[in-house]
């Protein structure tokens, strides 16, 4: 009797422990209304794209993959898997939702405005990773 209480005891401590170490990746990302409504500022030239293209590259590829598929070389290390920006519901995003999430950032996820303080620059992001489309 006792062993069968301690193992029952051991399973409820392992899956609360479990719990506080997992992420939120799987939560609705809530971003709020006045970036939902945000406009590009930023024309999406092929000047934008580029610049946009060099700074995915530098800053997100290693995570995100070469075509935006979730599949950077540095996706076994993280806790969470990034989104296939291929796809219709990343895609199905406004600009601003984009440009929301990848300035605050989220789990692995981080903050591209501490490392990209300049709103263009987040802005030629947005307007490059328009580009990923099946």
């Amino acid at each position: 009797m006792k062993s069968g209480l301690l193992l029952t005891i051991c399973i409820i401590v392992a899956g609360l422990i479990g719990m506080a170490f997992q992420t939120d990746q799987s939560k609705p990302w809530v971003v709020p209304d006045k970036y939902l409504k945000m406009t590009n500022p930023v024309k999406a030239t092929p000047a934008s794209i580029a610049a946009g293209k060099s700074l995915f590259v530098k800053q997100c590829q290693d995570c995100h993959g070469k075509k935006g598929l979730g599949d950077g070389t540095k996706v076994p290390e993280l806790k969470s898997t990034p989104p296939d920006m291929t796809k219709a519901a990343f895609q199905g995003q406004t600009d601003g939702a984009i440009f929301y999430k990848l300035s605050e950032g989220r789990n692995d996820m981080p903050k591209a405005k501490k490392d990209l303080p300049d709103d263009e620059d987040r802005w030629n992001l947005v307007n490059f990773v328009r580009t990923f489309k099946k």
